[in-house]
C-alpha cells in the first residue's frame, strides 16, 4: 500500500514495514548522476598557509575531473597579517585561547547548492578552530554542513590534537557527517617552529637571522607538504569516482605530520 503527499511517500511491504522515500533524495540522485562529482571546499586562511594548502589539494581534486567550489571565509573586519607587534600578538593568542568569534560576512550562494563532499580549512589559534571557523558554524554550519559528509582540514604549528577534539564536538551539533581528517604540522622542530611562527604573526621576520635561521629556516608549510596536499586531492577525487569510502584513505602521514 502506498501513500502519496507532495515531498514523500509511503510504501508499506508485505511485512508491515514502512519505507519512507523522500522525493527530495530522488531529485539528489538524479542530480548526481547528471553531474560529474562536486566538492565545496570552504576555508579560512589567516597568514596564507591554509590557503595555500587548499589551493594544491584543489589541484589534485581538478586532477581527477572533480568540479571545485570555494567558498573563502570573510571576516568583517580585516585582520591584518602580521598583526604588527609582539604586545598585539599576546592579546590575539589570549583572546583566541578562549575561542573568541570573529564574525564574517554573509556567504555565498553556492553554499545552497548540493555536493558529493565539503571540506572545510583553517589554520589552528592557540589549539583551538579559528575565530572566523567558529563564526561559520554557529551560525551556519547546521544549514551548510547538516546531514553532508565533511572533510576537515587543520594547518597549524603542531597541536592540531586539541583543535581536532573541540571541532568534533560542533561538526556533531551541526549534524554534520564526517569519518577522517587531514592536518599539516610545520615541518621545523620545537620550540624554534613556535618561536618562528610567534615572530612572524608580530612581524618580526627573523628565521633569516643567523641564530634563529640554523633551527628554523622557513615559516609555515613545506613544498614537500604542499605536494602532499595535492596527492591528497587525487586520493580524494578518486575515492569519490568510485563511491570509496574517504575513512580508508591515510591522510596521517610522516610528510603531514613531521
Amino acid at each position: 500500500m502506498k501513500y502519496l503527499s507532495a515531498s514523500c511517500f509511503f510504501d508499506a511491504d508485505k511485512d508491515g514495514k514502512v519505507r519512507l522515500v523522500m522525493a527530495e533524495r530522488k531529485e539528489k540522485l538524479v542530480d548526481r548522476a547528471r553531474r560529474n562529482n562536486r566538492v565545496l571546499l570552504v576555508y579560512y586562511s589567516f597568514s596564507g598557509q591554509t590557503g595555500v594548502l587548499i589551493n594544491r589539494l584543489a589541484a589534485g581534486l581538478k586532477e581527477q575531473g572533480i568540479e571545485v567550489c570555494f567558498e573563502k571565509l570573510k571576516p568583517v573586519t580585516h585582520l591584518r597579517f602580521p598583526v604588527g607587534s609582539i604586545f598585539r600578538t599576546y592579546l590575539m593568542m589570549f583572546s583566541t585561547f578562549f575561542r573568541k568569534r570573529v564574525p564574517i560576512q554573509k556567504l555565498s550562494a553556492k553554499c545552497s547548492r548540493e555536493y558529493d563532499l565539503i571540506i572545510l580549512a583553517g589554520p589552528t589559534w592557540s589549539y583551538n578552530p579559528s575565530g572566523p571557523v567558529l563564526s561559520f558554524l554557529d551560525r551556519d554550519g547546521k544549514d551548510v554542513l547538516g546531514g553532508r559528509e565533511v572533510l576537515p582540514l587543520i594547518s597549524c604549528r603542531g597541536y592540531w590534537k586539541a583543535h581536532w577534539w573541540g571541532l568534533q564536538k560542533k561538526l556533531d551539533q551541526c549534524g554534520a557527517h564526517f569519518s577522517n581528517m587531514i592536518a599539516f604540522s610545520h615541518p621545523s622542530p620545537e620550540p624554534w617552529r613556535t618561536i618562528g611562527a610567534f615572530l612572524n604573526i608580530a612581524g618580526n621576520n627573523r628565521e633569516r637571522a643567523g641564530f634563529i635561521s640554523k633551527h628554523y629556516n622557513r615559516f609555515g608549510h613545506s613544498n614537500e607538504q604542499m605536494e602532499e596536499a595535492y596527492r591528497f586531492g587525487v586520493q580524494i577525487g578518486e575515492s569519490l569516482k568510485g563511491n570509496a569510502l574517504l575513512a580508508a584513505i591515510n591522510f596521517q602521514t610522516k610528510l603531514a605530520l613531521p
